[in-house]
């Protein structure tokens, strides 16, 4: 079995229950089409995409010229279910191909200096900011998510240029003295070769872009494969980083070949690719690091996240609710750091529950089309994404699960479903210690900042957590060593919405991978330590005697 699997206009909208029926007025209209068999490229509205390079038929692999032989799939807007445009996968043998010449241009690209490699990732962060407007529509159009967030998307890769345009001047190893007179131990930082990224849907550019903009500062090539599901994206974005390398007459240091399981297995399996970054569900990673693990390469797993918000008896409540708002919201639950869980203490938890359903009845009616300026929720992003909000909910009731607000699928011709809260269950059951990839909030009730702590850590994931309390022993003791046992450990903020400039990652089933800032750029390294004798004679360390005479 491959171990290669991506978690891959006013209409009258009606919830499962009549009683519940949603008004018109509260569903914003999506671009007008002729037909449901047109394609959204071919139609006004969506000149954009012509902007940056995509047409009616494109091809899925970049390697110096742009090609494909595998199977045509069509890209679907998940906030109508149209056909955007088609794409012509990658081959097993192109990728083959791919990772060939990615060898090859990584022999003459790691001879660069690494400012100039840094000023042409500037080049890059220019070029992306130059086509901002309509990339972030495309991420926005074929991920679901609201047009704010496609464009904050966008800003990040442009974001992560410039960090790596810095970081190409800066970055370095250390001098370490020696035990032995005239000896000095010098620690060196080399790039690794041809560098693998595997990239989820729901962040279809921003994680290439973490991971391309270090990997190639530090003197590596990259091959992209990104999800079949929002090609378009990638194919837009390999297209501006081409214009970039063919302008500096650079060999084709970033290569892309999208296609399906085989593909992403050849990826992952072949020893040529030193390192695999991979981002997707836990069960996937797993099989992708035993494999690279296999042939002794290298792995950055960014897995799935249970992230819970702590809300502490002292909270400043109104940040509290702002942030579960867009935390359990945001990207329509997409995100791997959405609020999954919010733990509040007893003293709270009835008033948190009553606003914060309050708060979910002024959303309800901004639920619509990605595209549209009104709309503040967007669809999910597949079928596949509805079938397992439907299932959690089941488990949830069956469970003894109540539901506080939501619950419903939306009937449209998209993907649209109520954001969802559930009261009432017990802080391990089954169904609160699963991430499920929609917009479901658990909200649990705890006696102290001990068990809520302790209730965070009890789920397998360990990616992102938060805790907004005004007690400053309460907020260290979350900090500290029988704190948060993730890797982000927020203070009076959301669970998600992180900077470029900490490393990204989490712990446990999250993966243990580090990306974007800080010294994450470390993981796209080898280290050498260098032992330099300018004494003339040779001596041993620790005093050690071996001779002859």
């Amino acid at each position: 079995m491959s171990v290669f699997r991506h978690i891959g206009k006013s209409i009258l909208l009606k919830h499962n229950q009549s009683a519940l029926t949603l008004q018109a007025s509260f569903f914003h209209k999506s671009h007008s089409v002729k037909s449901k068999n047109d394609y959204l490229i071919d139609t006004p509205e969506y000149d954009f995409l012509k902007d940056i390079g995509i047409e009616r038929e494109n091809f899925g692999v970049y390697n110096g010229s742009w090609q494909g032989s595998g199977e045509v799939i069509t890209s679907i807007d998940p906030g109508t279910g149209r056909k955007i445009a088609n794409i012509r996968m990658g081959s097993v043998q192109e990728m083959d191909e791919a990772i060939q010449i990615g060898v090859k241009a990584y022999e003459q690209w790691s001879q660069v200096p690494a400012p100039v490699r840094g000023d042409v990732i500037r080049q890059i962060g220019e070029e992306m900011r130059k086509y901002k407007e309509p990339l972030g529509k495309l991420v926005s159009l074929e991920v679901g998510k609201i047009h704010s967030e496609g464009q904050g998307e966008v800003q990040e890769f442009i974001d992560i240029c410039d960090y790596a345009a810095g970081l190409s001047r800066i970055y370095s190893g250390q001098v370490i003295n020696s035990e032995r007179p005239e000896h000095i131990i010098l620690e060196a930082w080399r790039p690794l070769g041809l560098v693998g990224v595997i990239s989820a849907y729901n962040f279809p550019n921003a994680v290439f872009g973490w991971n391309a903009a270090i990997a190639l500062t530090t003197g590596n090539s990259v091959l992209w494969k990104g999800a079949p599901t929002t090609s378009l994206v990638s194919v837009a974005t390999m297209k501006i980083l081409a214009e970039v390398l063919n302008r500096n007459n650079l060999p084709p240091i970033a290569t892309l070949c999208q296609g399906g399981a085989n593909v992403g297995q050849q990826l992952v399996s072949d020893a040529r690719v030193k390192l695999v970054s991979f981002t997707g569900s836990c069960a996937t990673g797993r099989n992708v690091g035993v494999e690279v693990q296999k042939r002794f390469g290298k792995v950055i797993l960014e897995l799935g996240g249970n992230n819970a918000l702590i809300v502490d008896q002292d909270a400043n409540f109104q940040m509290v609710l702002e942030a579960a708002l867009f935390g359990c919201i945001g990207t329509s639950g997409q995100r791997c750091t959405t609020t999954r869980r919010i733990i509040v203490h007893e003293k709270l938890y009835d008033r948190l529950v009553k606003e914060l359903v309050a708060k979910y009845k002024q959303v309800l009616p901004k639920v619509g089309h990605q595209l549209d300026p009104n709309t503040l929720v967007g669809p999910v992003h597949s079928q596949q994404n509805i079938e397992h909000y439907k299932a959690a909910i089941a488990e949830a009731v069956k469970l003894g699960g109540k539901i506080a607000f939501g619950g419903k699928v939306i009937q449209s011709d998209g993907f649209y479903t109520e954001p969802t809260i559930i009261t009432d269950l017990p802080h391990d059951s089954p169904v609160v210690h699963r991430e499920t990839f929609a917009p479901i909030v658990y909200v649990l009730k705890a006696k102290s900042i001990e068990q809520a702590i302790a209730w965070n850590n009890e789920v397998d994931q360990g990616l992102s957590s938060a805790i907004f309390t005004e007690n400053i022993s309460n907020a260290f003791k979350w900090i500290g060593p029988q704190g948060s046992d993730c890797g982000i450990v927020n203070i009076n903020t959301t669970t998600n919405g992180a900077e470029i400039g900490g490393a990204f990652g989490g712990e446990k089933h999250t993966g243990g991978g580090r990306e974007s800032g800080s010294d994450a750029w470390k993981q796209y390294c080898k280290r050498s330590t260098i032992t330099l004798n300018h004494s003339g004679k040779l001596a041993c360390a620790q005093g050690v005697v071996f001779n002859v005479e």
